[in-house]
């Protein structure tokens, strides 16, 4: 599944008659950007002298810039068979759709809000505008008010709200309902969107109930095994198969302690779980940040231990947000099954290593 993070900037007025003057859009597969497109927009009408203050685009600046129906076709590529993810998409959406509408048009794609995501994902905080909400995760913001900058807000904030999606709501708002065509001729096309990565993979219905968890050092090569096997059981879930999601995770640590979650979250019917009598667990230090791998360069894995706890995980990628306890708690993820984790970090800090461990 692949995701347009989007932001336009308008020339303001009334509703539905305002222009495009800006528009920045980042194609993004979960993992990396794939594609992107940056261009101020002549809106072929004036802008509004409080838009102009607020986002430092005025209409000289526009003179020369393309007019949307100049640049209507690259839109199209960049946005094909994507979902428009934007920071309150019902208005980048109908400004998007409008301007495709005045050239006659019919221009839909399904859409996801952050504003509304965040709400479920991350409840309780005093505002969810995109510059107070980056400021409270420890989200960097620059070029506030124009596309690009918040574009790249946008797109940082996602990428935390699908690690926080343990319920796949990303998922299900954009699998269609009613899809149950033929899983065999699927099998290639899903297999080929699975990258050679460690990480957790779910297995969806069509209506994006998760049939199964799994997980492996290399995805791609755990996927093609299941697809290969031919007890009944496997048969059976590739036909109740229509999609496949992933979730890297960079270390082995936070695939171990994920998949847990995942079980315990979604409760697969065709994953064969073991009752396990985990018991108290007691750390060498009872409050410890371990750091280790990310799930791209420049980004690490945070696991969090207080009061000889685990207490959850994070990813970030400067300093400050590891090293300042009160940006890390926001960012944290919390496990509700906090005893078998725990088991889980303790076992594994035994036999394996992480980069660093700060003890605080």
């Amino acid at each position: 599944m692949d995701f347009a993070i989007i932001d336009v900037e308008t020339t303001g007025g009334k509703f539905n008659e305002e222009g495009i003057t800006e528009i920045a859009i980042h194609r993004f597969n979960g993992i990396d950007i794939t594609d992107t497109f940056i261009s101020l927009i002549n809106p072929e009408r004036e802008i509004q002298p409080f838009v102009a203050n607020l986002t430092g685009i005025n209409n000289k600046m526009l003179r020369n810039a393309p007019k949307f129906y100049e640049v209507a076709k690259r839109l199209i590529e960049i946005l094909e068979d994507c979902v428009l993810v934007a920071h309150n998409s019902s208005f980048d959406y109908r400004v998007i759709r409008n301007e495709f509408y005045r050239l006659g048009y019919d221009f839909e794609m399904p859409t996801l809000c952050t504003v509304e995501l965040s709400k479920k994902l991350i409840p309780d905080l005093e505002s969810y505008s995109l510059g107070k909400l980056c400021r409270t995760i420890g989200i960097p913001v620059s070029d506030r008010h124009r596309a690009n900058g918040d574009a790249i807000a946008t797109l940082k904030l996602f990428e935390i709200l699908l690690q926080k999606d343990k319920e796949k709501l990303i998922v299900k708002k954009t699998i269609k309902e009613g899809n149950q065509r033929d899983l065999s001729e699927k099998q290639l096309k899903l297999l080929e969107g699975i990258p050679s990565s460690s990480g957790l993979f779910f297995f969806h219905r069509y209506n994006g109930e998760v049939l199964y968890v799994g997980k492996g050092k290399n995805m791609h090569s755990t996927v093609n095994h299941l697809f290969l096997k031919t007890s009944n059981r496997s048969r059976s879930l590739v036909k109740e198969l229509s999609s496949v999601s992933f979730e890297l995770t960079g270390s082995d640590l936070l695939t171990r302690l994920k998949f847990e979650e995942a079980l315990s979250q979604h409760k697969p019917r065709f994953n064969r779980t073991k009752k396990m009598d985990y018991k108290l667990v007691s750390f060498n230090h009872e409050n410890m940040i371990l750091i280790d791998k990310g799930r791209n360069e420049g980004e690490k894995s945070v696991v969090l231990i207080e009061n000889n706890q685990y207490q959850g995980y994070a990813y970030a990628e400067l300093r400050h947000q590891f090293n300042n306890l009160g940006v890390l708690k926001k960012l944290i993820i919390s496990s509700e099954k906090s005893l078998i984790h725990s088991a889980i970090v303790k076992k594994y800090l035994a036999s394996n290593k992480v980069e660093q461990i700060i003890r605080f």
